[in-house]
């Protein structure tokens, strides 16, 4: 028996096959080859098509199906990922009525501010458990009050995962976790927060069916079924944002463990028993994928727009022709600090972390005598991680102190100069495991379909692929290097 799960990024689309008594992946691809288009019309914003997502998965998935070289009749259920915070709205036809305003979209900030200060900073935070924001609903408001045409034809809003849902099984629903993520759930009521609908003025008939994160969510279609290369009517039976599917894949589903990710973005999620969150709402509390009544299970998470995103960047204009080991080997070659040479790595959106301010990337102090390619890689690597670190001493603050990361070897993650500075600074022990985004997907399908009795069985075959200790000898090089960009950081936002 075999699960296939589809990770929506804002990068590719990516789909994974794993066999369900062992954990095996035996097929994967992801679409496109290039990384899908992010359009920003204006300074700070950022949408994507919907059905460029959708186009994207039929690929995947019929690359997946080939690859695997299975009987496709033995794949028993489907999961799905996605990129968090995006808004999607569609009329009663089910037709998408505008692109989707996705997560790195800086638009709606004046909106939650605004929100913020109007509810309270301690209702929206005793019960929202964060600022408004810049979130899911801020986005809609924004809509509400710029394109009032289209608001008004609104019959449903969905989350980026719910509308790849409604694609492959004509349902449209969406899970308490996912409006978590959008700012629209009522911890204290355990329930659609109708303190912020109200006060945006949302219809409450704007939000879809809420189902459970773990359950049959729906039956493929025959016709989708037929497209895909799959069985028809298989369920998609799991739901999740990313970044908790990104803890979910790696068994990080307890108070005190802590995950990470750095692909375009940058992520540190930790969980929680208790409701804590940060006054300042730098760091956003959501609900996790176990997260029920009675038993809190809350992702305390930080994230960092301009991450992978930048190493891209600085590889594309600069170092174009040099693929991404080169680029890792030649950082090598430069020493920790880079010689003086700092890079802030905040010019994909406005940040929450510093206060949703969009401040712009910036390098400092570079010298024209001393600086080469190596540096300038360098430095960029570490300003990803000192930006990470700057977010977990935040983190510590609400009771999230990590002694061990756990990653999937991906993305930033294969760069050892970025494994070892950020062991170093944060004085961490980093597991990374054979896992990813699309197979963890998998695996949530196999719970919500009952095909795995719990979480202890779907991960038993989980494997650690290295352990990276931090340097206790270099732990002062890393911290002069924080130094010296924490001052860059400080004079820039104060």
């Amino acid at each position: 028996m075999y699960l296939i799960g589809f990770d929506i990024g804002s990068s590719s689309v990516k789909a994974s096959i794993i066999e369900a008594s062992t954990g095996k992946c035996v097929g994967s691809a992801f679409h496109p080859k290039q990384e899908m288009s992010i359009k920003a019309l204006k300074p700070g914003w950022a949408e994507q098509e919907p059905e460029d997502w959708w186009k994207n998965l039929q690929l995947a998935a019929i690359d997946a199906v080939k690859e695997s070289k299975i009987d496709k009749k033995q794949i028993a259920a489907i999961g799905i990922s996605y990129q968090m915070h995006g808004l999607v709205i569609i009329d009663k036809n089910k037709k998408v009525l505008r692109p989707s305003i996705i997560w790195c979209d800086s638009r709606a900030v004046s909106y939650g501010e605004k929100a913020f200060e109007s509810l309270g900073h301690e209702k929206c935070l005793s019960r929202l458990l964060n600022s408004p924001g810049n979130f899911t609903a801020s986005k809609l408001k924004w809509v509400k009050e710029n394109e009032p045409s289209l608001y008004a034809q609104i019959w449903k809003i969905m989350l980026p995962g719910d509308y790849i849902a409604m694609k492959l099984t004509g349902e449209v629903n969406t899970t308490a976790s996912g409006l978590s993520e959008g700012i629209l759930w009522d911890f204290k009521e355990n329930k659609t927060s109708s303190l912020l609908m109200d006060h945006y003025g949302f219809n409450s008939d704007f939000i879809p069916e809420i189902v459970p994160t773990f359950s049959k969510q729906g039956g493929l279609l025959n016709e989708v079924a037929n497209e895909l290369g799959l069985p028809s009517g298989i369920p998609v039976a799991y739901r999740a944002g990313d970044q908790p599917n990104n803890a979910f894949s790696l068994n990080v589903l307890n108070p005190g463990e802590i995950a990470a990710t750095a692909g375009t973005s940058g992520v540190v999620y930790g969980v929680s028993g208790e409701v804590k969150y940060d006054p300042q709402s730098r760091v956003n509390t959501f609900a996790h994928v176990n997260h029920t009544v009675g038993k809190n299970r809350l992702g305390v998470l930080l994230c960092i727009n301009g991450t992978g995103i930048l190493y891209s960047w600085i590889r594309n204009n600069f170092l174009a022709g040099k693929d991404y080991a080169s680029l890792n080997e030649l950082a090598a070659s430069a020493p920790i600090g880079s010689e003086g040479l700092s890079i802030l790595p905040f010019g994909n959106g406005a940040e929450r972390m510093l206060g949703n301010r969009e401040t712009g990337g910036r390098v400092n102090n570079i010298q024209f005598n001393i600086h080469k390619q190596s540096h300038i890689i360098r430095a960029t690597q570490e300003g990803i991680v000192f930006s990470l670190y700057y977010g977990m001493e935040i983190m510590k603050t609400i009771g999230i102190n990590p002694s061990v990361i756990r990653a999937g070897n991906a993305n930033m993650f294969l760069s050892p100069i970025f494994r070892d500075t950020l062991a170093g600074i944060s004085g961490a022990t980093i597991e990374l495991y054979d896992t990813d985004g699309a197979q963890g997907a998998a695996k949530g399908a196999g719970i919500g379909a009952g095909i795995y009795a719990n979480a202890e069985e779907a991960f038993k075959n989980l494997k650690q692929i290295s352990k990276i200790e931090p340097s206790s000898s270099k732990a002062g090089e890393y911290q002069s290097a924080y130094k010296l960009w924490l001052e860059q950081l400080n004079s820039l936002i104060k």
